[in-house]
């Protein structure tokens, strides 16, 4: 008896675990749609314009302008911050990310008077994309001006260990990204 109690908890747990696996393996990543299979479906109204995948060869610059302050006494490794594109990515002519497109990025490096930084992501059209950056750490000449905090100022070129919000940072690609665009 009491072996058959076993077996069907162990059937029940199996059971279990098997559809958990079946529902997990279901999920698939968005598929880029495009515009013949909408219309085969017999979709009527807005029909959305098929996306291509588009390779940003490594050495492709991205420039950003940091939303927060970031500082070294604050942040640890890994730490992530929200950043938006502030000149348009263009390839062939084409833009494949338009200015304003918010891209993340990590802290990846923070010493006592140091802080580095890269990009790390970025959602095009709903679709999550890796982005492999160099690393870049606040500068003098990065900084933006702030009018009437000399002394604050001078203190964060001294030591290079905060980056202001509104600070822009140019950044270029260590590996190429594949990035969805609009045909």
């Amino acid at each position: 008896m009491f072996d058959s109690q076993l077996y069907r908890k162990l059937s029940l747990a199996a059971t279990v675990l098997g559809l958990f696996t079946v529902t997990g393996c279901s999920n698939q990543p968005r598929m880029i749609a495009s515009s013949s299979s909408a219309n085969a479906a017999g979709l009527s109204g807005n029909v959305t314009q098929p996306l291509q995948l588009i390779t940003l060869p490594k050495g492709t610059t991205i420039t950003a302008t940091v939303g927060q302050t970031l500082a070294s006494d604050k942040n640890h490794w890994g730490d992530s911050f929200v950043a938006s594109i502030t000149r348009p990515v263009k390839i062939d002519g084409k833009t494949v990310l338009p200015r304003g497109t918010e891209v993340t990025g990590r802290v990846l490096e923070v010493k006592n008077h140091e802080l580095k930084v890269a990009l790390s992501s970025v959602v095009v059209h709903g679709i999550y994309c890796d982005l492999a950056t160099n690393s870049r750490r606040p500068s003098d000449k990065d900084q933006p001006n702030h009018k009437g905090k000399k002394n604050s100022t001078r203190k964060q070129k001294k030591d290079n260990s905060t980056l202001s919000a509104r600070t822009r940072l140019t950044f270029k690609l260590s590996k190429p990204a594949t990035i969805p665009a609009k045909a």
